[in-house]
């Protein structure tokens, strides 16, 4: 009997989980859609072939992500894009960007320009116009490209942190509350061969 609670005990009791889960981001860079491929334990999707579908399932084109897990695509159409990579053993990333985000990043959609509150036919007095120096194309790139630089590290921090913590708080719980009722049935085990 000893050794079947012992049996049970080591069966029960909590084990690290060896799963995770796949990363999938995109988000506008300049002119292109860049994105990151990579699973939950900080290991990222090199050399991987992702798929652009549009809204209606028809092929927009392939990619391949870099060393670090990061892909580019130039949108060419402003719809609906999703991208999809098979990473193998089960696990697929699916990952959408709405075309109201791919419309602004090919620059189709009007731009929003806010205008001082008019009483009348002018101005009103007193309102404040800021006017903001334009810059050139050039400037634009390398300004989105240092920012992007800055943040993917980041990006990647926060979401491999994040389902970290997810993930080992549950398997936490389930280990307290499955070691609480072996706790108990040791015990009733234990008074069963005492009687």
């Amino acid at each position: 009997m000893k050794q079947l609670i012992l049996i049970v005990s080591l069966i029960c009791a909590p084990l690290p989980v060896l799963a995770h889960k796949v990363i999938a981001g995109v988000f506008p860079a300049g002119d292109a859609i860049e994105g990151e491929l990579g699973f939950s334990n900080g290991d990222m999707a090199v050399g991987q072939e992702v798929i652009v579908f549009g809204p209606d399932g028809t092929e927009l084109g392939r990619t391949v992500t870099d060393e670090d897990g990061f892909f580019l695509y130039t949108p060419t159409s402003p719809v609906a894009h999703t991208f999809t990579a098979d990473m193998g053993a089960g696990h697929v990333a699916k990952v959408a960007m709405p075309a109201e985000e791919v419309a602004e990043i090919m620059g189709v959609a009007a731009e929003f320009v806010e205008t001082p509150v008019a009483a009348s036919d002018g101005p009103v007095e007193g309102a404040n116009v800021v006017t903001v120096a334009s810059l050139s194309d050039e400037e634009r790139q390398v300004i989105a490209k240092a920012v992007r630089d800055e943040i993917r590290p980041l990006r990647r921090e926060i979401a491999a942190y994040r389902e970290k913590n997810d993930m080992q708080s549950i398997l936490g719980g389930i280990g307290y509350i499955v070691g609480l009722f072996g706790f108990g049935f040791y015990l009733a085990a234990r008074r069963k061969m005492a009687a």
